[in-house]
């Protein structure tokens, strides 16, 4: 998922370049420790190993955001009231840099870090690379399975990936819940009205005529930039609203399935309707920006991920008002608007463990996800800003009054669509984003743009001569 905290961005030939090495130094050390390019992921035990009691360390690694510091400060808090001898470290990077500070020293088989925070479609590269353990017997008889919405286990954990919406039993899973997202929309009250748009046409209708109406405020903010899966997100989010499709994952066919006509109509919706109602210079825009827009009171609808959507309610951030009760009073936060569908983009994390790891960290880490999946913690994670997974978090009172945006998160659930989960997720990402923002940008026509995301999407799947695939 999803979330920058610097600008700029990773260049392309330059990310080409480092996932190239670090796939070679895989493959040269692959007999050295951990498991193989097979799916060989080594298995966690089922019972949690005896757990020491000297003191220790145990370190996550994820990018720099809010919540990074929020998991910190709350595992320090409440963990160590089980494990005195416990510190807890979230090492944090750029956004940017945050795949490959895992993956390159997954591929050195030595890390620095005990639980990796994945993205979702990081989860197909680490297990067949076996850097990962594999924790389906952990999971069997230490978590309640049924207190999740069987996607959000899926969707964080489980390789090779079901279908949108389905979990198969029968897979197996390399991680648990750690943080779930999806996207807000953010609407001007005081412009458009209590009521948010109900569809994506009459969205942009309304978002048109409050740029009309309201000199200096653009329609619409949006991410469009070139780097992390900014702009191919927003695609993808258009392309499920009307229709269309990423793939066909059991025949890994993109070319004819993504550029259908129901593809090219999102991307004709994106760049002909959606992209004249944003802000000029907005072509590298992400969250910050967006948010920051929203904050300065310059958009009338804006679209962000719920997890960082915390600030916009901050009075020293914002020039709505003085008060966080002031800024409600503009402010409101609703669901996706449908239209053919309505489906909505998949974003949060998983955690994992490190398959190199050593053994006392790893005992220590499954009990810290034993731990924090309880409904009890899962609950007061919610209260201390987290999104949890766990059901009956997500319709607590802890978490549905902690913010405004919260009950969005939990209605949305049920109409989530993830992105590619497979071990080319890297590549097929970078060709999106770049076709995307070029076409957003008036470098590419919408219709050169779309056929070339499949061409190239599609020589990157056949050359990997996998079968079968899953994650839509």
């Amino acid at each position: 998922m999803r979330y920058p905290q610097r600008r700029g961005r990773l260049s392309v030939p330059g990310r080409k370049v480092r996932l190239a090495t670090a796939a070679m130094l895989v493959a040269t050390a692959v007999a050295a420790c951990g498991g193989g390019q097979d799916g060989s992921a080594p298995k966690a035990p089922a019972t949690i190993p005896e757990l020491t009691k000297d003191p220790l360390t145990l370190s996550f690694i994820w990018f720099d955001w809010p919540p990074a510091h929020a998991l910190e400060a709350f595992a320090n808090a409440e963990y160590t009231k089980q494990r005195p001898n416990v510190t807890i470290k979230v090492n944090t990077v750029p956004n940017a840099n945050w795949h490959d500070a895992m993956f390159t020293q997954f591929a050195a088989h030595k890390t620095d870090f005990d639980i990796p925070i994945l993205d979702s479609q990081h989860i197909g590269e680490a297990v067949t690379n076996g850097n990962i353990l594999d924790i389906t017997d952990f999971v069997k008889k230490n978590i309640d399975v049924k207190a999740y919405n069987p996607y959000l286990l899926a969707a964080y954990g489980q390789f090779p990936q079901a279908e949108t919406g389905k979990r198969d039993e029968n897979a197996s899973l390399y991680g648990l819940p750690l943080l779930g997202d999806t996207w807000t929309m953010i609407y001007r009250k005081d412009l458009i009205g209590d009521k948010p748009p109900q569809t994506w046409d009459e969205m942009i209708s309304v978002a048109e005529k409050c740029q009309a109406d309201n000199p200096g405020v653009s329609g619409l903010a949006f991410h469009q930039a070139n780097g992390s899966d900014a702009a191919a997100v927003t695609y993808n989010t258009v392309n499920g609203v009307y229709g269309g499709n990423l793939w066909d994952s059991k025949k890994r066919k993109i070319e004819g399935v993504l550029n259908d006509a129901a593809g090219q109509q999102a991307m004709d919706v994106l760049v002909n309707k959606m992209k004249p109602l944003t802000a000029k210079g907005s072509g590298n825009w992400f969250i910050d920006e967006v948010n920051a827009a929203v904050a300065q009171g310059k958009a009338c609808i804006a679209f962000n991920w719920i997890a960082a959507s915390g600030g916009l309610l901050d009075p020293k951030q914002s020039t709505l008002g003085a008060t966080r009760e002031q800024i409600l009073e503009k402010l409101g936060f609703a669901t996706l608007p449908s239209q053919k569908t309505n489906l909505v983009p998949l974003g949060g994390m998983g955690m994992h463990v490190s398959a190199y790891s050593p053994e006392a960290k790893q005992a220590e880490a499954l009990n810290f996800m034993k731990w924090f999946e309880q409904a009890d913690i899962q609950k007061k994670w919610a209260a201390a800003g987290g999104v949890p997974s766990r059901t009956d978090a997500l319709e607590s009172p802890e978490f549905l009054n902690a913010q405004p945006f919260n009950q969005v998160y939990t209605d949305s659930v049920p109409r989530m669509r993830d992105m590619w989960n497979v071990p080319e997720y890297a590549r097929l990402v970078d060709i999106e984003n770049t076709n995307v923002n070029a076409a957003l940008n008036g470098a590419k026509t919408p219709k050169d743009a779309l056929d070339d995301i499949a061409k190239e999407q599609q020589a990157v799947l056949n050359a990997s001569n996998r079968k079968g695939g899953g994650g839509l």
